[in-house]
């Protein structure tokens, strides 16, 4: 075997299966390293448990019967990671100024540990400087009270908050008078959102966990979970194991969808055995799913017409499309349209690879969709999901056992934070609602979503950022242009767990507000208690912190909301100290708004939680129409943007971004990604040794990206090492949050607005002169 390698840094390819061995050593690494082991331990047992706290990793559901132990290997780390004994406080703030922070890597920002005290930037010191919290909320009441317009502010939200620190958020922000919510939605799952509210009337995924025992045919796309929703390894897992189909499309071959040894089963742990995570992988040109979708529908409009000319039964539903779907005709002018040579060269596959994907979908009577980042972050998002949808309505695969819809979240409660009202474009329903029950005119206009809030802030017309958890400044696209809009306001806002880059993009005034994570016991007048999160399958569970604060000085997100809209709103339009004391009045006051909710506090008491209903699982449409609507869609003339092709420059390749194993979200836990075999470096292109030989490179060698946009900004990233990797030609991947700056503002998906990570155009230039890693033989 081969590696590239130097002193402090390694790349090896990694041979053992997703999980396994590998995943408990790296579990026993984070948990020794986080300097409070033996508390940690009592905390890990209490994951996801019934009276314990909900994971603050991913989004992935649990089923009603698992066993005694519901978390894996990044979910440990992230609890782990969260619940450590070391403190950012005062004393570490007086020997850091912020420019020297700025210095310092994403990784060491957040090693140093949990945020203990308020604190206040000093221009003077450039330095963070204690604070009480009366004053704080004195502090941004004021420059709140003092804007002309409440559209001057923007209300920043996590997928970490809690629905009920998220409900009272959105409550405060429009009584106050806005509807600019940039939350982490806009960069993941929007565009799932608008795909799936204009075909079914619903935003949400329409599957349960029960789905998966039942699918014949599961179809992943866009996903990497062994890295991303570790959890749905064994369902998936399970389902080859009985004979199912695991169709699996992604362009890098991924270890978490390769093979799986399950940390749980000491059969296959000692014997070293590992099971097969899919029955067929394909690799499809980036942004080609939709082409690929569009092929397969076209397979299947052919065998159903050939049946018709036979007089066999066909492979089409059609009962359910003649009865509860509206725009087939439309849709098969354009599926009849789109030309063969158009479908195989845009998707990156073969017609007979397309064929064989067709044969797996009509040979299954019940199959599910699952899809990530790889399908939203891309400029035809939107059609791209809704392409699935129509592949799925032609087999009444939606609203029935084992079929469905599933959009595979990333943060544990992203979900939820919609659902509360975290949204930038709210129904004039639930706004309805809102007035009812709280007696106010809640402001009906259209907010500012992520990238709409930061040009706001570059051109001075939003002065107040307020960001409710998170790393706005590194998980938002164009680096460089989101920490200038973060600088420009007059008054930044971070309510945080842990430091972080955006602390460091300090507007004129800044605050950093400390609050508890999910892992910490929230002890209010009323005793102790409990928040509740929403799951990937519409799942919705009670957490209850198991852990003592480092700090009598950190408090509650729900606190924190409250105490700052009583000092910006004093008791309109809720008495915010009784919400503060008392988290069950939240709750009645989500019951009474939010469908789907009531009876909440005794509902949260079963094992499980509830599931709130979803219509489109029980065939109920809620579009214009009152039926699933096709969506006829032409493919994009060209996966390249127009603006790229107006730069003038020819691409050498489309680059990807993607987390590294030891990553979630912008949080690092470590240097290394051990299924794709890195170790000690994130400034890393992955790439296909053919393009290495294409461009003149060698393996190793250090390279600078720049990314291509008609605007005449120069986006580049210096000092990335090519390394050899199994992806299609002329692709290549990186490291998120490392490649933001290179992705343009202004190159996002069609009506979502989502950045489109997923498909950078770039050039390479040589980098530093004799910078590059050796290849040498084990």
């Amino acid at each position: 075997m081969s590696w590239l390698h130097n002193r402090k840094t390694q790349f090896k390819i990694y041979n053992g299966p997703a999980a396994g061995w590998g995943a408990l050593l790296s579990v026993t690494h984070a948990w020794l390293n986080s300097e409070q082991p033996i508390k940690n331990v009592k905390a890990l047992l209490r994951t996801n448990q019934h009276g314990g706290f909900d994971c603050p990793g991913c989004a992935w559901g649990d089923p009603p019967d698992s066993g005694a132990v519901k978390f894996c290997e990044n979910g440990a780390k992230a609890i782990n990671w969260e619940a450590t004994s070391r403190r950012v406080d005062a004393t570490f703030f007086a020997r850091h100024s912020v420019t020297q922070l700025r210095e310092q890597s994403d990784y060491w920002l957040e090693y140093q540990g949990r945020l203990t005290e308020p604190v206040r930037y000093d221009a003077a010191t450039d330095r963070y400087l204690p604070i009480s919290w009366d004053a704080a909320f004195a502090v941004i009441a004021g420059h709140l009270n003092h804007l002309e317009s409440p559209d001057q502010a923007e209300f920043y939200t996590s997928g970490r908050a809690s629905n009920e620190a998220a409900f009272l958020y959105q409550l405060f922000a429009r009584a106050y008078g806005t509807n600019n919510f940039p939350d982490c939605s806009n960069m993941c799952h929007e565009a799932s959102g608008v795909a799936l509210n204009g075909s079914l009337g619903t935003g949400k995924g329409t599957v349960t966990f029960e789905d998966f025992e039942h699918a014949d045919a599961i179809f992943v796309l866009g996903q990497n979970p062994g890295t991303n929703h570790p959890r749905m390894l064994e369902p998936l897992r399970d389902a080859v194991r009985r004979g199912a189909k695991v169709v699996c499309f992604n362009p890098l071959k991924e270890r978490g969808l390769e093979r799986f040894q399950h940390p749980q089963k000491m059969s296959e742990m000692l014997t070293n055995r590992s099971k097969p995570m899919h029955t067929d992988f394909f690799q499809p040109a980036l942004g080609g799913d939709m082409a690929i979708l569009r092929g397969m529908a076209k397979f299947l409009l052919a065998w159903e017409r050939d049946a018709q000319r036979r007089g066999v039964s066909g492979v089409l539903d059609d009962d359910f499309i003649l009865l509860q779907t509206d725009g087939f005709a439309a849709y098969l002018e354009v599926l009849d349209a789109t030309d063969w040579a158009h479908i195989v060269e845009q998707s990156g596959l073969s017609l007979g690879q397309i064929e064989r994907a067709a044969k797996l979908y009509c040979e299954a009577s019940n199959v599910i969709f699952c899809w990530a980042m790889g399908i939203t972050q891309h400029h035809h998002g939107v059609a791209t999901i809704q392409e699935i949808v129509n592949l799925q309505l032609l087999r009444g695969n939606v609203g029935r056992l084992g079929a469905g819809l599933c959009p595979v979240r990333g943060h544990s409660n992203v979900q939820g934070d919609r659902t509360m009202g975290i949204n930038e474009r709210p129904p004039q329903e639930f706004l309805d609602r809102l007035a009812e029950s709280f007696s106010f005119e809640p402001p009906r206009g259209n907010g500012h979503n992520t990238v709409e809030a930061i040009h706001a802030m570059l051109k001075g017309e939003a002065r107040v950022f307020v960001a409710l958890g998170g790393n706005f400044a590194q998980a938002t696209p164009d680096s460089v242009l989101t920490h200038q809009a973060l600088r420009n306001c007059a008054l930044t806002v971070q309510i945080s767990t842990k430091l972080n880059r955006s602390h460091l993009m300090v507007g004129r005034d800044a605050l950093i507000l400390p609050c508890l994570g999910r892992t910490d016991i929230d002890q209010q007048a009323a005793g102790a208690q409990c928040v509740t999160v929403e799951d990937s399958f519409s799942m919705v569970h009670a957490s209850f912190g198991q852990l003592e604060p480092l700090s009598k000085q950190m408090r509650s997100e729900p606190w924190i909301i409250a105490g700052i809209a009583e000092a910006t709103l004093g008791n309109h339009p809720v008495s915010w100290q009784a919400m503060r004391d008392d988290y069950r009045l939240i709750r009645d006051a989500i019951a009474r708004t939010v469908p789907g909710f009531d009876q909440f506090e005794d509902r949260l008491k079963q094992p499980g939680g509830f599931h709130l209903p979803n219509s489109a699982s029980q065939r109920v449409w809620r579009t214009s129409t009152e039926k699933a609507r096709f969506s006829a869609t032409f493919l994009p003339d060209s996966l390249v943007h127009e603006k790229v092709r107006a730069s003038g420059q020819r691409h050498d390749l489309i680059v990807q971004s993607l987390r590294s194993h030891d990553q979630y979200n912008t949080t690092i836990y470590s240097l290394n990604d051990r299924y794709r075999g890195v170790s000690g470096q994130r400034e890393v292109l992955f790439i296909n040794q053919a393009d290495i030989d294409r461009l003149g490179f060698e393996a190793g060698e250090k390279v600078d990206l720049v990314s291509l946009w008609d605007d005449r900004v120069e986006r580049k990233v210096k000092g990335f090492t090519l390394l050899p990797y199994d992806i299609p030609e002329g692709q290549a991947a990186a490291y998120y949050p490392e490649i933001n700056p290179l992705v343009p503002l202004d190159s996002f998906g069609v009506d979502s607005f989502t950045p489109a990570s997923k498909f950078i155009p770039i050039k390479l230039l040589p980098g530093e002169r004799g910078a590059k890693l050796e290849l040498t033989e084990a």
